[in-house]
């Protein structure tokens, strides 16, 4: 007993001592006479933080007594930083009063630079887009949420689930796109299917517009969009949530999410559930497009801790998507959609049966569609060490695809791959010296890929290896702010013999290492091969004031060939193509420059981004065709493409002029515009195919967009937050185009009006019930065709009663979204 009564006076003895070394600050948090919900607090280069609760009151503890530099900032506010003394024991009340900013200068991002950096300090261009303008911007995807807010992004599209991102004309393995910092691969070479994340768990996104490679290595050659999920905050100890529900009147998608968050001494744990359910989309013109609908299904969770020595995260997600594949085929008289019904051999195009009007409108998805899986998990650490600190991302994603094409055996899936992938990256942030900010990282990724139980196979199974290092700099020097590095990378591409061979047994083909006999096929030969490459940046930011600065810089891009442009030879069911790659192929080495003028004033916020980049042995697809100027066709029905290499040089401005008159604060009137010129360099072709060959395949026209929005500061009665806006979306022609062997066409320019509304229901006590946005895009219901939807060149005939060919985009849609907190 004497034992028990002494452990235990022992052991509460070392608990109040433990808690006599820590400290803790508490306060409200204000601007005028109303306080900031939910603000954020931070004690600077700690792991220590909190967020305000919806009275702006705020509590912080449990961490050790020192000095430290508390930050606290909050949305449409500028940042408040001082020094504090926390003694041991002695909790500190300490109320901040934040002061409303006109820039977003003063905003941290984590993308495109080696640490959190204010957006003043990066001489790379680089967008923010909040949670509240994805919500503004109801949208079937989250990359046509992000591009709508963003001048120079744009999308390749294949219906409405579909979207590509594309940054200043590049898209693709150029554009590398990221979950919370770690790179997405899910065959992101494809056309036919979009980035396998949630829309409904994005709290925010940052695009880096420009190479990027000297942080991320290959593939980010054009720019990085990274997608950052909610992470816990708020006060501890309290569970937290949302139900979102939405709808759309032109798809019916039907789209519903619920999620849960908890945080309490450091641990943070959060879980999202979300799915979409939507028909075929319908336009004027073509009416219900046959072969678009989709059904979605999303499952993420994390949890992790923060303590004295860093944190430690962990997230899993999971992403399912059932999503039809169209491949345009109508009767050539009444252009009303027809479906296959027999296999290529026997297949009829002008003999198929109609779509009949309850299968165009059905949520049910038709026999030939896609079945997308994709698997991720993957934990984030960081480490305080001493001065210095260590972030360490190690992750592991599998994605699967199988494209079921075979209208005779609808279960046997024609395309079938697996592809794994292990990612790491580490970054030391070295001690700060005389002001150089230095960091040494590397990072890289183990893949392998394998052709399951398919039927075609445009990629081999291979194994690829890619490893980069790097050490990035940066400097203030007064008002001048300078950064940049150097970066080697090395990645290497492994494959064996692989064959085709028919089996009797199946009646189908199946990829063999070892052939049964000498009927079998070699589709792969053998291939190893390292591709190495340098890149780096260098730029810097003058600050000609608070609220002007000036950047340039310039950086020099690295990309090693993807795999389909190396080593396709076969049939993707899903993308209506045979591609045809290259094993000879270099690697693309970029060269851009970047110059920009930003300047919030009172009355406006005005940028000009002016851009110039130049690509050494470019790569790009263009239809095949032989020595009588016949398209080849390997397989009926089919294009073919097979994958040129030349120079390039890509050009362009983008300007936005966002009016906030101080005299009219409920007022503000946002307009971009932004240019992009395409041209290729392989002065052969062009004396070869003149004018047809001058331009890039896939390069935007010259887009604006105008938005006049009207946000009521003041209550009405139970509805707070109300905003209106009025939008147009205006698209020019593209009379500049790659248009050898009739790749792309000519693209009359149009324009699309807008409108939404929104606010905040509140009940009785002030407290919100739900948010609701109600949108309506494509008011005047506009029929017309983007040069960048793939459907614009699902034709079969080569003239139709209407005049019309191809399929058109999507026609008026009107939808409804709300947002319930809890």
């Amino acid at each position: 007993m004497k034992i028990t009564i002494l452990l235990t006076s022992l052991l509460l003895a070392i608990i109040a001592s433990a808690q006599a070394q820590t400290g803790q600050i508490s306060g409200v948090v204000r601007s005028g006479d109303k306080s900031v919900p939910y603000a954020n607090i931070t004690l600077a280069k700690t792991r220590y933080g909190t967020q305000a609760d919806s009275s702006g009151s705020y509590k912080l503890s449990n961490f050790p007594a020192g000095s430290y530099e508390i930050q606290i900032s909050g949305v449409g506010f500028q940042r408040y930083r001082k020094m504090i003394d926390i003694i041991a024991g002695e909790p500190v009340i300490y109320d901040v009063e934040l002061h409303a900013a006109n820039t977003t200068l003063n905003e941290v991002v984590v993308t495109g630079v080696s640490r959190a950096t204010e957006l003043r300090k990066s001489p790379v261009a680089i967008a923010v887009m909040t949670k509240k303008e994805m919500d503004m911007n109801v949208n079937n995807n989250i990359v046509d949420a992000v591009l709508k807010g963003v001048p120079g992004l744009s999308a390749v599209t294949t219906g409405p689930n579909i979207s590509k991102p594309f940054i200043r004309g590049l898209g693709y393995n150029r554009v590398l796109t990221l979950y919370n910092g770690l790179r997405q691969e899910g065959q992101q070479w494809g056309d036919e299917h979009g980035i396998e994340i949630d829309q409904y768990g994005i709290e925010r996104a940052e695009v880096v517009k420009g190479p990027a490679s000297l942080i991320y290595g290959s593939d980010a050659v054009a720019g990085v969009i990274n997608f950052i999920p909610y992470l816990p905050k708020g006060p501890e100890g309290k569970l937290k949530g949302d139900i979102t529900s939405e709808f759309h009147s032109n798809n019916g998608m039907i789209g519903a999410s619920g999620g849960l968050a908890y945080n309490k001494n450091g641990w943070k744990s959060a879980f999202r559930v979300s799915g979409k359910n939507a028909t075929a989309y319908k336009n004027k013109i073509d009416g219900r497009v046959y072969g678009t609908a989709y059904n979605e299904l999303n499952l993420s969770a994390m949890t992790g801790f923060e303590k004295r020595w860093g944190s430690s995260y962990i997230y899993a997600t999971l992403y399912n998507n059932l999503q039809e594949i169209p491949d345009g085929s109508r009767d050539s008289l009444t252009r009303r959609f027809t479906r296959q019904v027999f296999e290529s051999g026997q297949d009829n195009i002008k003999d198929r049966p109609f779509v009949s009007e309850k299968d165009l409108k059905t949520y049910h998805i038709n026999p030939l569609h896609q079945h997308i899986q994709h698997y991720r998990l993957f934990s984030r650490n960081h480490f305080l060490l001493g001065k210095g600190d260590l972030n360490a991302l190690f992750g592991f994603q599998q994605s699967v695809r199988r494209e079921y094409n075979h209208p005779t055996t609808p279960k046997q899936p024609g395309l079938y791959i697996q592809l794994n992938t292990y990612n790491y990256d580490v970054k030391y942030n070295l001690p700060e010296w005389k002001g150089l900010e230095a960091t040494l990282g590397v990072n890289g990724m183990y893949q392998t890929n394998k052709n399951l139980d398919g039927t075609d196979f445009p990629i081999p199974d291979y194994k690829l290896l890619d490893i980069g290092g790097f050490l990035f700099l940066k400097k203030s020097l007064g008002k001048v702010d300078v950064s940049g590095g150097v970066r080697y990378d090395t990645r290497s591409w492994n494959w064996v013999d692989q064959y085709v061979q028919h089996n009797p047994e199946s009646g189908y083909d199946e990829l063999l290492k070892v052939p049964r006999n000498s009927n079998a096929v070699l589709q792969f030969p053998a291939y190893n091969r390292n591709f190495n490459g340098v890149s780096g940046s260098l730029g810097a930011t003058y600050n000609l004031s608070e609220r002007l600065l000036v950047k340039a810089n310039v950086s020099r891009g690295y990309r090693a060939p993807n795999i389909t442009e190396i080593g396709s030879n076969g049939l993707d069911p899903g993308a209506h193509i045979v591609y045809l790659g290259n094993r000879d192929f270099k690697p693309e080495f970029s060269l851009q420059t970047d110059i920009g003028f930003i300047g919030y004033l009172r009355e406006l916020d005005i940028s000009l981004e002016l851009f110039n980049n130049k690509i050494d042995n470019y790569i790009y697809q263009a239809r095949l065709y032989d020595d009588a100027g016949k398209p080849v066709i390997i397989v009926p029905g089919n294009f073919t493409y097979k994958y040129q290499q030349s120079k390039a040089q890509l050009f362009g401005a983008e300007v936005s002029v966002n009016l906030h008159p101080t005299r009219l604060k409920w007022l503000t009137f946002n307009n971009s515009l932004a240019f992009i010129r395409g041209l290729n360099r392989n002065d052969a072709l062009i004396e070869k195919e003149g004018d047809a060959a001058r331009y890039l395949p896939f390069i935007p026209p010259i887009h604006g967009r105008s938005e006049l929005r009207v946000s009521v500061s003041k209550e009405i009665g139970n509805l707070s937050s109300v905003y209106f806006r009025a939008e147009v979306d205006y698209y020019g022609a593209q009379n500049k185009f790659y248009g050898v062997d009739n790749t792309e066409t000519a693209t009359a320019g149009y324009a699309l009006f807008n409108l939404g509304t929104g606010a905040t229901v509140n009940n009785r006590n002030k407290r919100a019930l739900f948010q609701l946005f109600l949108q309506v895009d494509n008011l005047f219901n506009k029929s017309y065709q983007s040069n960048l939807n793939r459907l614009k060149y699902f034709e079969y005939y080569s003239a139709s009663p209407n005049g019309r060919s191809g399929i058109y985009n999507m026609g008026r849609n009107a939808s409804v979204k709300v947002i319930i907190p809890f």
